[in-house]
């Protein structure tokens, strides 16, 4: 069955209408004519994979990784990298003029940086012998020695575990920013252990570490972090600075005596904004990454912070007095009580850094009491359809 694209969902999926019913389309871009197989239907729409291409776009281009038509990892190898970047930039406008009423011409032009290798961090899965990423829309797996999203040292250790008949359940890898340091944890059983504790700086197998050090440390701009294994930190090792950069820039436009840094990780933005601010509060409900935030505030001799230990949700009603809160809150976006509390504290400032721009758009909508200022996007995850964005509100 042949049929034209109307443009692409939010997922990077082309969008055309087959029997009165909406149809998304694996590898289609908007314009292009091509030939589908349907492989799913509901009773509200149709799943479609591209067979065949009668015309194509002219944003069209040929993938360079070799596993991108099995591979669930990525979604827009296909696209022009400037035309990911006004897709993703359309993509928040759209949300959040829909849900959020917000004018549109506030959203920026996207932000962008490398488009391959800038990955720190990656998860692999593994059975019988074989471990790599998810087959799309399914859960077998597809062997890889190979991702172009990833550091190119988190590759080498790809490929020797690759070499070795290695029966590996999961399998973690993170570098550092400058790549000099690399940990692995694995869960499975390992053949040549010796060899991997010469090529890594910290080894963990089965939740023992079996290396002298079991962090290590990494920078963003002048400031410094410990990274443990399991402790959330931004996965991109080159852009994460710019994304820093523009929470900074507020935070030293207005200079806050009371700071309020929620779902803060491992402290990362919060210490890299501290000299601009008197006193910074910090909240994350992860134990690894609270100890992680105690250490870098050590690291870089800041006296000024200060971190908690619970679910934001939790403590949230026990603050008063904030000049300005920042959230980078999980995919989820932020709880109603979150939501009541912040308008309830009524900072005058307010930051969200957000990783999906519908939960944005939903909370956006329900914080009645700010204004969007400015929507800036980020393209921290190039060739996939996610992307982060930086919103700026002020107290109406």
């Amino acid at each position: 069955m042949n049929v034209k694209i109307e443009k692409l969902d939010h997922f990077g999926r082309g969008i055309t209408n087959i029997n009165n019913k909406i149809c998304f389309v694996e590898n289609a871009l908007p314009n292009e004519i091509v030939t589908v197989e349907i492989f799913k239907e509901t009773k509200k729409y149709y799943l479609a994979k591209t067979i065949d291409f009668i015309e194509k776009s002219p944003y069209r281009i040929i993938e360079k990784c070799p596993f991108y038509n099995e591979c669930n990892g990525c979604n827009l190898e296909h696209l022009s990298f400037s035309k990911e970047n006004e897709f993703k930039r359309r993509k928040i406008q759209e949300l959040l003029v829909k849900f959020a009423k917000i004018n549109p011409t506030i959203v920026k032009d996207t932000n962008f940086s490398d488009e391959y290798s800038y990955r720190n961090k990656v998860t692999l899965h593994g059975k019988n012998n074989i471990f790599g990423y998810y087959k799309k829309n399914s859960h077998d797996l597809l062997k890889i020695d190979k991702c172009l999203l990833l550091d190119k040292k988190i590759n080498e250790i790809i490929k020797l575990l690759q070499r070795e008949e290695n029966e590996i359940v999961e399998l973690l890898i993170r570098t550092n920013n400058d790549s000099s340091k690399i940990m692995l944890k694995i869960t499975g059983t390992i053949k040549d252990i010796e060899l991997l504790q010469e090529k890594v700086d910290v080894l963990i197998i089965n939740d023992k570490c079996l290396t002298k050090e079991n962090k290590i440390i990494t920078t963003i701009g002048t400031k410094k972090y410990y990274l443990s294994i399991d402790s959330f930190f931004q996965v991109n090792k080159t852009f994460t600075e710019k994304l820093y950069d523009k929470v900074k820039e507020q935070v030293e436009k207005v200079r806050p005596n009371k700071l309020l840094d929620l779902y803060c990780g491992t402290g990362s933005i919060g210490i890299y904004v501290g000299e601009f601010a008197k006193e910074i509060i910090g909240v994350d409900y992860s134990n690894s990454n609270i100890e992680d935030a105690n250490e870098n505030k050590k690291l870089n001799n800041l006296k000024n912070i200060t971190f908690i230990n619970a679910k934001v949700e939790n403590v949230i009603d026990t603050f008063k007095d904030i000049d300005m809160i920042i959230v980078d809150p999980p995919r989820a976006g932020l709880a109603q009580k979150t939501i009541d509390n912040i308008e309830r504290i009524s900072p005058k400032h307010l930051i969200y850094v957000s990783c999906d721009p519908a939960t944005l758009a939903r909370d956006l909508n329900l914080l009645t009491n700010y204004e969007v200022e400015e929507v800036t996007p980020f393209n921290m995850f190039p060739r996939t359809y996610h992307v982060e964005a930086v919103c700026v509100l002020e107290r109406r």
